[in-house]
């Protein structure tokens, strides 16, 4: 008789999977936030305003709002090794490009395109963590990938920080040099996706066949219970709890990138020095914070089964947390975007957990990637909205509270949900 168990199936799948995911889910996330680290000399270099720089951290989002949901299809069509291989290797190349942006044309026009090229990552990532594990597990392992973003932040920031040191180095100043080196990276795994990445559970080259039985089973019965009596594309579009969460993912990713973007300038103002080296290093603080929230609240969430507070409540407190830190001093306020950061991150693969429990099929695709649209539209509409709101007020505290209050609407969003939304009841 097998000892084979389902257990023993997602943990084999689990250290296969999540480990590849989360170096991917950085690499991501540095190559689209690392310009908030060279804001200063690089805008100096190249005679970039800041309303410039603001449009141009945001229009990334613009495309990758509108591609998400078609590169999902696209992902589901051509399969994951091919489809996110050959994107990462795309996004790689055009992240170091950055470093011959010298004019503001050049500038914008790249960072539309990294933002074409990434569209299908990160919900690409989220519909193949709905096909590899069972919903009562997901929210432990999405928590897994989303400290990506904050393992992003924390070691890209000394990272980045250190590449700016090397101004000068072979006549070229040391924005250069992050755009550089940080893009070769995406592109050294781009080409490992190729030989590591499995399409599906089935093709599995690291499973048994019956354990390939065995996880395919699971999931096709988990589809075929789901509330949602459909699979059609279309159906993700006519739900109105798509539009509910597009909107509530919108408020979250307003939070995350009205503070990446700025964060290093910030703890520089509050520290009274430029963005350095040691800046670099507090700016870390809040990722490490995330780091840990990211770890537990999700794996909490999983032990009582509860969705909607958990995510709701940690989200309310962020946003609280961010409006607090304009009006403290300079360690309150340290702690206050600690607790910003950690929130907004946490929070996020608790949400996620919620639409892939009402949609199957061709509609959970599409539904992921018309949530993922929203959050890159907001995301676009962060910078802009806390850059005109400190420029209208005429104070920094102005951009901080703008943003905060989108993320508290957010939580407020959440709280009107179904009690049970994301869970097996």
């Amino acid at each position: 008789m097998s000892n084979i168990n389902l257990l023993s199936v997602i943990k084999k799948t689990k250290i296969r999977l999540i480990p590849f995911m989360l170096i991917l889910y950085v690499l991501a996330f540095l190559d689209r936030s690392n310009i908030g680290f060279a804001k200063e000399s690089y805008q100096i270099d190249i005679g970039l305003s800041n309303e410039a720089y603001a449009l141009g951290a945001g229009l990334f989002f613009v495309v990758y709002a509108f591609l998400g949901a078609p590169a999902n299809l696209c992902l589901k069509k051509f399969g994951a090794r091919n489809w996110i291989g050959v994107t990462t290797l795309a996004w790689g190349v055009l992240s170091a490009g950055m470093g011959f942006a010298d004019s503001e044309v050049k500038f914008l026009t790249i960072r539309v395109l990294l933002g074409v090229t990434e569209a299908g990552f990160f919900p690409g990532m989220i519909y193949l963590t709905s096909q590899w594990f069972p919903q009562a597990n997901r929210a432990a392992v999405m928590g897994l990938f989303y400290m990506g973003a904050p393992l992003a932040m924390a070691f890209g920031s000394p990272l980045s920080g250190a590449l700016l040191e090397l101004h000068g180095f072979l006549n070229h100043p040391g924005w250069f040099w992050m755009f550089i080196i940080e893009g070769a990276l995406a592109i050294i795994a781009g080409i490992w996706t190729f030989f590591y990445l499995d399409d599906t559970p089935e093709t599995a080259r690291f499973l048994s066949a019956e354990e390939k039985q065995l996880l395919a089973n699971q999931m096709q019965s988990e589809e075929n219970n789901k509330k949602a009596a459909s699979a059609k594309l279309m159906d993700a579009l006519k739900n109105p709890r798509i539009w509910h969460f597009a909107i509530i993912y919108g408020c979250i990713q307003c939070g995350v990138y009205g503070l990446i973007f700025f964060l290093p300038s910030q703890v520089a103002s509050i520290m009274g020095s430029k963005v350095n080296f040691m800046t670099s290093l507090v700016t870390t603080l809040p990722w490490l914070c995330a780091l840990l929230g990211t770890f537990f609240i999700p794996r909490y969430s999983d032990k009582v089964q509860e969705r909607r507070n958990t995510c709701a409540t940690t989200l309310l407190v962020g946003g609280l947390a961010l409006g607090l830190s304009a009006y403290v001093g300079a360690v309150p306020a340290i702690i206050a975007l600690c607790i910003a950061g950690t929130a907004y991150f946490a929070c996020q693969p608790i949400f996620w957990i919620m639409p892939s429990s009402i949609l199957t099929g061709n509609a959970l695709a599409a539904g992921i990637g018309f949530v993922n649209m929203f959050g890159a539209l907001f995301s676009f509409g962060a910078p802009i909205l806390r850059q005109h709101s400190e420029n209208i007020v005429g104070t920094p505290a102005a951009g901080l509270l703008s943003i905060g209050i989108v993320v508290i609407i957010g939580s407020i969003l959440i709280f009107v949900l179904p009690k049970n939304v994301g869970t097996n009841d």
